[in-house]
């Protein structure tokens, strides 16, 4: 029997059905020293990427490791994402998605809004169900 995570195979589900539904794909992530994201827009710990087609160019979402290119404050960056430190991932318009269960130390992801990476709180709660 394998031990394969369901975790990518998750991740990757939301944000097709993010992406064939119209919505903005957004991903919460834990910041630790595998991750590799601009630290400026990191905050408690935590960055949530616009994975959007307009936001990042190159993005794959492997069952290990998820990389893309992206601009933050202009400027490029290649960022390196470990599965294992993505809190949840959920559409910016409407807050569904998914949070994972040991994410990190809140029970629902930050939220955001804006292009490009940035990193700003949003105005609505996301609506997520917790994966075990």
């Amino acid at each position: 029997m394998s031990d394969l995570s369901t975790r990518p195979y998750l991740i990757r589900a939301i944000y097709e059905w993010c992406v064939d539904s119209g919505l903005t794909p957004y991903l919460a992530v834990r910041v630790d020293e595998q991750t590799e994201v601009p630290p400026a827009f990191v905050k408690d710990g935590e960055i949530v990427l616009n994975l959007s087609a307009s936001a990042v160019r190159n993005l794959e979402m492997g069952n290990e490791m998820i990389t893309c290119n992206g601009r933050f404050g202009g400027a490029p960056f290649d960022v390196m994402v470990p599965v294992v430190a993505v809190i949840g991932i959920f559409a910016k318009e409407t807050g569904q998605g998914l949070v994972f269960q040991g994410g990190g130390p809140q029970q629902t992801p930050p939220t955001a809004n804006g292009g490009n990476g940035e990193h700003k709180p949003a105005s609505r709660k996301p609506h997520l169900k917790i994966v075990k």
